[in-house]
């Protein structure tokens, strides 16, 4: 039996490649629109976190105004400016150890409103 939604039309002699998710050409996609960025306060907060990770501090940087994609590209860009590790959860980069100051600096340079969260 053949799953529903998992499959689907890549490539079209007419259209060239297509869109796996929208079906569409690739030209007129209409998954890359969908995929705007949150809407927040304008506000970029960043806080260091333990609670929920035995101990381990972690940076977190929440409400950054980029699209899912741009911001896996520009949290990478801070995991390498503070020399470690992270990811990126639920649109919230989390970058492993305590940059808070590091990172703060790096945002205010963007331009965008940085604020401290937590104690």
């Amino acid at each position: 039996m053949k799953a529903r939604g998992l499959g689907g039309l890549v490539y079209s002699t007419e259209h060239g490649r297509m869109c796996p998710g929208c079906s569409q050409p690739i030209e007129r996609c209409r998954c890359a629109a969908e995929q705007a960025p949150p809407p927040g306060d304008g506000v970029v907060r960043v806080r260091r976190e333990t609670k929920g990770r035995n101990g381990k501090g972690v940076t977190t940087v929440a409400g950054v105004p980029l699209p899912a994609a741009e911001l896996a590209a520009f949290a990478k860009r801070l995991r390498q400016r503070c020399g470690s590790g992270g990811t990126v959860k639920d649109g919230v980069i989390e970058v492993q150890g305590d940059h808070v100051d590091v990172l703060m600096a790096e945002l205010a340079k963007t331009g965008w409103t940085v604020k401290r969260a937590g104690g």
